[in-house]
C-alpha cells in the first residue's frame, strides 16, 4: 500500500510595504459585569489570603497585568440596563442591595464605581464606562459623567471628593447601553426609540465634554433578525454623535461538529465585513466626512447550549454562572478570533474579551482559594505583548478542508504585526486540522533579513485537556521544533489543531 500523501504546505508573503493598519491598544480589552463570580470572589474578596487592603485579590492582579488588557468595559453587559450608579457610591454599609433583573441575582454593590476605578488603577487598564439606556436614559447618562469627570465645584464630582476621589476619573470612552436590540435586555427598545435616545444622550454628553469617545449599540448578533438594517437606522439617527458601532459574537461546537467550530473565525470576519460595509452605505447616503469605527466589545467561546453544572437559586448573591472550563481546542479557536479582529485592525479599533474573571473567563478562581490560568490565557497574553505594530497584509495560500457550515476553509489562518521600531515581526497562525501537521513556508524577502527567535505552540495530544485548580499547568505553550528561516524563506511545521506565534528579528550580520 502506498503512504497517504503528505499535506501540501501553505504560503504567504510578508512585506512591511504592505499594511492593513496599526494596532489600536484598545484591541486587548476585556470586560467585567456584575454576573456571576465576576467580581464577587473574582475580582474583589476581602478576607482571601492575597486580598489587599481594598478587598482586591492580588494573585488576580497579578494575573491580569501578565494578561495584558489594555481597557475593561464596565459595569456590563445585561446588567447595566437596570444599573442605578448611585447605589454602587459613597460607604459601603450605606449602599443598598438591589435585585438584578438580567441574571436573577442580588447586587450588595460592595463593590461600586470608586472600586472599579481602584482596579483599573491597579492593573494600568482604561476604563470603558457603559450607561444605563434600560430603564434610565440622558439624564443619568449626564449625572454620572458629572460625577466621574468633572473637577469639582458641583454637587456631584464634590460628591465624588467626599466619597475620597478628589482627582476626577477622566473616562474618555462610554457606551450607549447594551444590546439595545436584544428582547432579553431591559429596556428593549426598537431601532428608531434607540437610535433617537442614543443621539440624545450623546448629544447631551458632548455638551459636557466634546471630546468624549462614544460606543453606539449594534446588533447583539449578526443572527438577529433586525441585524444590519439596526446599524443602518442607528446610524442613521446617531452617525455626527458617536465614533464607534458595537458588536458582539459567540462560539461553540455544537452537535460535535469541530471542523466548523474551528472554522468560526470565518464567521467574525463576515460579520465584520458585513457591519464597515453598513457605516460606510450610510456615510456615504449622509455624505459625512468622518469614518465610523467598530468596537467589538464582546467576543469568546461561550458554550450556552450547555446545562449549569452548579445548583443556583434565584436571587442568590454571586453565584456561579458561566464558568466554562476551556479545552486546548477552544484556545485554538479563540485565537484564531484574536487574528480575525488583528485583519481587521483598520475598523476594529476597540475589543472587549468577554469576561475577565470566572465568567467564560481566561483567569478562574476558588472563593478563598488558588487563581489560575485557562487555556485562552495564552494567546491573548501572546497578542497583548507581541501584536503591537503595523498589521500586515496576508494572503494566504493554503490547502482547504471542507466544513458544513462555512463550505470550503483554509487549514491555515494566520495574521502578522511588525514593530517598525524594532524591525521584529510576529506571526500568529492557527492550523485548523484535527488530524494533519501543515507545513508553513514565509517567504520574508520583502522585509529583509531576519532571524528565528522563538516559535512557540499550544497544542496537545489530548483534544479535551484543559487547565485546573489541581493541574493548572495542564496545557501550556510548548517551543516547536525544525522551524528554520534559510535564504529568506522561514519554513515551520504547525502542529494538528494549533495556535502558534512566531517571533522574528531582523538579522545583524
Amino acid at each position: 500500500m502506498s503512504e497517504p500523501a503528505a499535506t501540501p504546505a501553505a504560503r504567504f508573503t510578508l512585506d512591511p510595504a504592505f499594511a492593513v493598519g496599526s494596532v489600536n491598544p484598545r484591541v486587548y480589552g476585556s470586560f467585567v459585569e456584575h454576573m456571576g463570580r465576576c467580581v464577587y470572589t473574582g475580582i474583589y474578596e476581602p478576607g482571601h489570603p492575597t486580598a489587599d487592603a481594598d478587598g482586591l485579590r492580588q494573585d488576580v492582579l497579578a494575573l491580569v497585568r501578565e494578561l495584558g488588557v489594555s481597557t475593561v468595559r464596565y459595569p456590563g453587559g445585561n446588567f447595566v440596563s437596570g444599573y442605578r450608579w448611585e447605589d454602587s457610591v459613597g460607604p459601603r454599609e450605606e449602599r443598598p442591595a438591589r435585585l438584578d433583573l438580567a441574571w436573577k441575582s442580588t447586587e450588595t454593590n460592595e463593590f461600586g464605581l470608586g472600586e472599579f476605578m481602584d482596579f483599573c488603577g491597579k492593573t494600568g487598564m482604561e476604563p470603558m464606562m457603559a450607561v444605563n439606556l434600560g430603564t434610565r436614559g440622558v439624564e443619568d447618562a449626564v449625572r454620572l459623567l458629572e460625577y466621574a469627570n468633572h473637577p469639582g465645584g458641583t454637587e456631584l464630582s464634590d460628591r465624588r471628593a467626599a466619597n475620597g476621589d478628589k482627582e476626577p476619573y477622566g473616562i474618555r470612552m462610554w457606551c450607549l447601553g447594551n444590546e439595545m436590540d436584544g428582547p432579553w435586555q431591559t429596556g428593549h427598545k426598537t431601532p428608531e426609540e434607540y437610535g433617537r435616545l442614543a443621539a440624545e444622550t450623546a448629544r447631551a454628553m458632548r455638551q459636557v465634554d466634546p471630546d468624549l469617545e462614544l460606543v453606539a449599540c449594534g446588533s447583539s448578533s449578526s443572527a438577529m433578525p433586525t441585524f444590519a438594517s439596526w446599524e443602518a437606522t442607528v446610524l442613521e439617527a446617531a452617525y455626527d454623535l458617536v465614533d464607534y458601532v458595537s458588536l458582539h459574537a459567540y462560539y461553540e461546537e455544537i452537535d460535535g461538529d469541530r471542523d466548523s467550530f474551528l472554522a468560526s473565525a470565518v464567521d467574525m470576519e463576515h460579520f465584520i465585513e458585513s457591519v464597515v460595509a453598513t457605516c460606510d452605505h450610510v456615510r456615504a447616503r449622509l455624505k459625512a466626512d468622518k469614518r465610523i469605527n467598530l468596537s467589538f466589545d464582546e467576543w469568546n467561546v461561550w458554550y450556552q447550549k450547555r446545562p449549569n453544572p452548579h445548583a443556583v437559586e434565584e436571587w442568590q448573591q454571586a453565584p456561579r454562572l458561566l464558568e466554562d472550563v476551556y479545552t486546548v481546542t477552544d484556545a485554538v479557536v479563540f485565537g484564531s478570533l484574536l487574528i480575525a479582529l488583528l485583519r481587521h485592525a483598520d475598523r476594529v479599533t476597540s475589543a472587549s474579551l468577554a469576561q475577565l474573571v470566572n465568567v467564560i473567563a481566561p483567569i478562574m478562581t476558588e472563593p478563598g482559594g488558588a487563581a489560575w490560568r485557562q487555556t485562552t490565557f495564552y494567546p491573548f497574553a501572546q497578542a497583548s505583548t507581541y501584536g503591537r505594530g503595523r498589521v500586515l497584509r496576508v494572503e494566504v495560500d493554503s490547502p482547504t478542508y471542507t466544513t458544513a457550515r462555512f463550505g470550503e476553509v483554509p487549514l491555515l489562518h494566520a495574521t502578522a504585526v511588525t514593530d517598525d521600531e524594532t524591525g521584529a515581526i510576529t506571526v500568529f497562525a492557527v492550523n485548523r486540522s484535527q488530524t494533519d501537521a501543515l507545513p508553513l513556508e514565509i517567504d520574508l524577502s520583502g522585509a529583509g533579513a531576519h532571524s528565528l527567535a522563538e516559535h512557540l505552540v499550544l497544542a496537545d495530544g489530548d483534544p479535551e485537556a484543559t487547565n485546573t485548580a489541581e493541574r493548572p499547568d495542564r496545557v501550556t505553550p510548548h517551543a516547536a521544533t525544525g522551524t528554520t528561516v534559510a535564504d529568506g524563506v522561514l519554513h515551520a511545521r504547525l502542529e494538528p489543531m494549533s495556535w502558534n506565534m512566531i517571533r522574528l528579528t531582523p538579522r545583524q550580520d
